[in-house]
C-alpha cells in the first residue's frame, strides 16, 4: 500500500502535495486543511502540519478571506441565511472577526433572497392568489419555520412575507 507508506513517511513535501490537491478542488479553511491533513497523516505530528500550512498561508496559496467570499457566495446562492451562513463558518473554523467583516446581517440582499424562496415554495396557484395566506394560518407558520431553519432573521422573514399575507 503507498498510501500507508506516504504516511508513516511523510515530509514537508508530501504534506505540500496533498494540502495542494485539496486546495485544487475548492477553497478550504486553514482549519479544515489542518483536520484533513491530520487526519489523512495521522504519524506525522501537527506542528508538522502547522509549518506547512503557515507556509501556504504566506504564500498566498490558502486564505481564510479567500475561503469566506467563497463560502458566503455558495451559501447564498442555496438559499441560506445570514445566521445559516455564519454557524457554517465558525463550524470550518472561520474566525468570527473576519466573518463580521465579510457577513452583515442587515445586508438588503437577505429578504430578497427570502423572497425568492417564498415565491419557489408557493405553488403556481397561490402565486397568482398572493394575497391568500392568511397571518398565523398552518401555510404562514410553514413558510415562517421554513425560512428559520434556512438561517433568516425574523426581521427578514417579517418583511419577506410582508407582501403575501393578509389578516
Amino acid at each position: 500500500m503507498v498510501a500507508m507508506e506516504k504516511i508513516n513517511t511523510a515530509d514537508d513535501s508530501v504534506l505540500r502535495r496533498a494540502a495542494m490537491e485539496f486546495l485544487a478542488r475548492r477553497e478550504h479553511s486553514a482549519h479544515e486543511l489542518e483536520t484533513k491533513l491530520n487526519r489523512k497523516f495521522s504519524a506525522v505530528s501537527p506542528t508538522q502540519v502547522l509549518n506547512v500550512l503557515s507556509r501556504l498561508t504566506a504564500e498566498g496559496l490558502q486564505s481564510d478571506e479567500r475561503y469566506t467570499e467563497s463560502r458566503i457566495r455558495y451559501r447564498q446562492e442555496r438559499g441560506f441565511g445570514y445566521h445559516n451562513i455564519r454557524t457554517d463558518l465558525i463550524s470550518k473554523g472561520v474566525r468570527p472577526i473576519l466573518i463580521d467583516q465579510m457577513l452583515h446581517p442587515e445586508d438588503d440582499c437577505w429578504v430578497s433572497k427570502a423572497r425568492e424562496l417564498v415565491k419557489n415554495r408557493l405553488s403556481p396557484a397561490e402565486e397568482n392568489n398572493i394575497a391568500r395566506i392568511r397571518f398565523g394560518s398552518p401555510e404562514h407558520i410553514k413558510l415562517m419555520r421554513f425560512l428559520e431553519s434556512r438561517g433568516f432573521a425574523r426581521r427578514d422573514i417579517g418583511i419577506a412575507l410582508e407582501g403575501i399575507l393578509i389578516t
